[in-house]
């Protein structure tokens, strides 16, 4: 396949051959969240954004895999690197007593997870962290986040946001407050209390529609007052917030939301745990999405484009005492940590954070002047884009519609539409995406 000129090409999205394969799983697999059936042919022509499906239906995938697909399919340089390698078996290192290297310090070729682990303290050296912990999922990013700031602390509150996801762990469970399926029925953590979310990210104090922002004190600075609050907030262990909401709806909060979260953490010493996992590793244009805000956060938890999870803070943050953070893949997934280090290296190689500035700009700008009647807002920053629909079974028609042109798009929130291009989309790519979009728009209208 041919990057240059490949476009996409649907005769029937799913196709009898997709149908087949997914009839077969699920025979065997739990009810979960499918949002179509897209049945990739990992055999096929991929490159870039293009894929194929078992049906030989070519696709332009503007989801990546819930942003788990930072430079789309088969990107040169990482497979190249990859191809050259002699992986070894086993993949996974067991404990944190085994660890993974190849050849002199800093002269191996294959990225070691302590590689990953310096290149991710190395780009959260602005805030000062040096520690970090892996495994497996973005879910466990966050537990072991929350786990470190009950350690650090000794505190047994934690604060979260209307709206918030974190993962689908029991922990991770009771920070969520977005759709009631995620929680409904399931024991939770106690002491977590939520406080609004920005829902207007032009917002001032004076402005705020959300209720966060009200007076002369915020929602969250009431709630930790030391006279009045209805938490100490020396018994509070963090606050816990994803700097753009994903599930919630890609919700872009303000400037002054995120410096009143900022100030009150600092004047009250309170942790402050920010959740990278979809908005993270250059995405929006820099590294972390907080490096966009005020916010200075003591722990990140990251996962989806890093390949693997990570709990990355500051040193003093971590436990000190042995055992109290670990995992029997704790040391490492030895292939994903290699492809995380290479996505880390690509990125910066190729300046692809100022790529998804300038290519996120064109889209929003193309979807603008198209002016689609149903569609009440844009707004993104970089390649983490939305498009918001005057109603949900618009939104899902028009999902459904995009399909059928070749183009996999998300939904997220009630009505909202979510676009999440490789970091490495070009603008070519960038039209014909923004095009098969109205053209399902016209479509449904």
């Amino acid at each position: 396949m041919d990057r240059e000129s490949a476009e996409p090409s649907v005769e029937r999205f799913s196709g009898e051959r997709a149908r087949e394969w997914v009839e077969y799983h699920h025979e065997t697999a739990a009810p979960s969240t499918y949002v179509c059936e897209f049945v990739w042919d990992h055999t096929a022509d991929a490159v870039g954004p293009f894929c194929t499906d078992v049906d030989g239906n070519v696709l332009l995938d503007f989801a990546a895999h819930v942003a788990s697909a930072p430079l789309g399919y088969n990107n040169p340089t990482v497979t190249d690197r990859l191809d050259a390698l002699d992986l070894p078996d086993p993949s996974k290192i067991a404990g944190q007593d085994f660890y993974a290297a190849g050849g002199p310090l800093g002269e191996h070729d294959l990225p070691t997870p302590a590689d990953l682990m310096a290149r991710l303290t190395d780009r959260s050296s602005q805030y000062d962290m040096g520690t970090v912990f892996l495994s497996n999922s973005g879910a466990e990013a966050v537990e072991n986040a929350i786990k470190v700031c009950y350690d650090h602390t000794g505190g047994t509150y934690g604060v979260t946001f209307e709206g918030a996801f974190h993962g689908r762990t029991l922990g991770a469970l009771s920070l969520n407050r977005s759709r009631a399926v995620y929680r409904r029925d399931f024991p939770e953590i106690g002491g977590i209390e939520a406080v609004p979310f920005c829902q207007d990210r032009t917002c001032t104090a004076e402005t705020c529609s959300c209720g966060f922002l009200t007076g002369e004190r915020s929602r969250l600075r009431r709630m930790l007052d030391p006279g009045r609050g209805s938490m100490g907030p020396n018994d509070v262990a963090y606050v816990v917030l994803e700097p753009v909401q994903g599930e919630g709806g890609y919700r872009f909060p303000s400037d002054a939301f995120m410096s009143e979260i900022a100030d009150v953490c600092e004047t009250y010493d309170v942790p402050l745990v920010v959740d990278e996992i979809q908005t993270g590793i250059g995405r929006t244009g820099e590294f972390w999405a907080a490096d966009h805000y005020a916010i200075e956060p003591d722990v990140i938890a990251s996962a989806k484009a890093l390949r693997v999870g990570a709990t990355i803070g500051r040193d003093e943050v971590f436990p000190d005492e042995t055992s109290r953070l670990s995992s029997t893949w704790g040391a490492g997934d030895v292939v994903a940590a290699a492809q995380g280090a290479i996505t880390i290296d690509v990125i910066d190689e190729q300046d692809l954070t100022a790529n998804a500035v300038e290519r996120g700009r064109q889209f929003q700008e193309l979807l603008t002047d198209a002016d689609p009647e149903p569609v009440v807002d844009i707004r993104g920053t970089g390649l983490l884009l939305a498009a918001e629909f005057d109603t949900k079974e618009r939104r899902d028609d028009v999902l459904a519609a995009a399909r059928q042109r070749g183009l996999l798009l998300l939904g997220c929130g009630h009505k909202t539409l979510r676009v999440l291009p490789p970091l490495d989309v070009r603008e070519r790519e960038i039209r014909i995406g923004v095009d098969l979009l109205t053209d399902a728009i016209a479509d449904v209208a």
